[in-house]
């Protein structure tokens, strides 16, 4: 049993506390309203959060919620922006007490592990087993039950007012999409009456996830002592013999009716490491390269566009264009970015490399092609080959330069027309 904390709750509900949650919380949301509103009456707001806290009077405001359908369906929960600086203030203080105890390959939501440490682990158990089990559990979030939960903040935390904290904001959770499992023991009515579901979007709901499968990440290290890691509900076991896997397949699901969860059928399975593997957004092949799948390039290609249409309408700032662009080319250079680079930039439509404080530039427009026969020299018939290719086949380029560009060079100068280039 681990040792329990008493006298918490002061560090979390003081004025000094909350100030540096509020600090925390706005980073990168100064332009929201809400963060825009609270942080113009700051300190009366963190005033009143600290009497409320104190008198037991708070209570978690009302959830917005944002369905999200790419890659999957699934529902995400925003908080009012003063809960948010309660669940920081809550996370600043808890979060190094329930660190302590975690094991090492669990890799979500953590300062120092992540999403790339977790695949770079993934790749050296792939190099030494030659099978894995990977399983992922069904509707992890929605299917967290509200009961066992809350058992496990007390064997943690014995500081009265912090457990009503924790109370109040998982009782403080918005509906999620229903998950009527039944377990040993259950009757008709069984699922439909205990509370399950934690909120995606909250900074809490991401470490009480954690918590919630702590002992399970206990279980499978040192009572199956198992090669195997976990991000948030996505796990990987290793072993050189399939049936050793399947046993523990076994022993998994057993331990999880405990939890009241459940393996998704389909999602688990046991596989030969030399095959390639889609595991937290990369296809990992055996040889060791890295691919990013299709549908990830797509949403890559889908945001840019998004953005890039914003950013000409005025909606958004070049500098956060800027800073998404490059948050999401430095997530996909720790893979192949050939297909990737090819989809975003090739055309000229748009141009990562603009004055942040210019006029928006217009597409470069681009047609023509070339080819060794001259019956294939058509727009439409490219085969496959690209501007960098350097032969002599015959062929022809187009191309036609920014309007605002034009207006402001002379009539002769380069560039001042659209022109056509001859034979590549």
């Amino acid at each position: 049993m681990p040792k329990r904390r008493a006298d918490l709750f002061g560090d979390i509900a003081r004025f000094s506390a909350l100030h540096a949650a509020a600090r925390r919380a706005v980073r990168g949301k100064r332009g929201k309203p809400g963060a825009a509103a609270f942080m113009a009456n700051q300190e009366r707001e963190l005033l009143r959060l600290e009497r409320q806290l104190t008198d037991g009077t708070w209570r978690p405001g009302r959830y917005v919620e944002i369905p999200i359908r790419d890659p999957k369906p699934r529902l995400v929960s925003a908080a009012p922006f003063r809960d948010r600086v309660v669940h920081h203030a809550l996370c600043a203080v808890l979060a190094p007490i329930w660190e302590r105890g975690f094991i090492d390959d669990s890799y979500a939501n953590r300062a120092g592990f992540g999403t790339h440490r977790a695949i770079a682990r993934y790749e050296q158990y792939r190099d030494r087993y030659r099978h894995v089990l990977r399983a992922d559990i069904f509707r992890f979030f929605p299917a967290i039950d509200h009961a066992i939960l809350k058992a496990t903040f007390r064997r943690r935390i014995a500081c009265e007012n912090t457990l009503w904290l924790l109370d109040a904001i998982v009782d403080g959770s918005n509906p999620q999409e229903p998950v009527n499992l039944y377990f040993p023991g259950d009757d008709l009515f069984t699922p439909f009456e205990r509370r399950r579901g934690l909120p995606i979007g909250n900074l809490t709901s991401q470490w009480f996830a954690n918590l919630y499968l702590d002992g399970f990440d206990h279980f499978v290290k040192e009572v199956l002592r198992a090669p195997y890691l976990r991000y948030v509900d996505d796990i990987a076991l290793f072993h050189d013999d399939p049936a050793v896997l399947a046993s523990w397949r076994e022993r998994i699901e057993t331990y999880l009716v405990g939890r009241r969860l459940k393996l998704h059928p389909v999602k688990s399975f046991i596989a030969s490491t030399t095959e390639p593997a889609t595991f937290l957004g990369f296809v990992l092949c055996g040889d060791g390269r890295r691919r990013l799948p299709e549908e990830a390039v797509r949403r890559f290609r889908n945001r840019l566009r998004g953005l890039r249409d914003r950013w000409r309408a005025g909606t958004v700032a070049a500098s956060e264009v800027q800073q998404r662009l490059f948050s999401w080319i430095a997530h996909a250079e720790h893979a192949d970015t050939r297909r990737l680079r090819h989809a975003l930039f090739r055309g000229g439509w748009f141009d990562p490399l603009w004055e942040p404080d210019g006029p928006p530039v217009e597409p470069v427009l681009r047609g023509g092609s070339w080819n060794n026969k001259p019956r294939n020299v058509r727009s439409a018939k490219r085969n496959r080959n690209d501007p960098t290719n350097r032969n002599n086949n015959t062929g022809f380029r187009l191309a036609s330069t920014p309007s605002h560009a034009r207006a402001g060079a002379s009539k002769d100068a380069p560039g001042a027309r659209e022109g056509i280039h001859g034979p590549s």
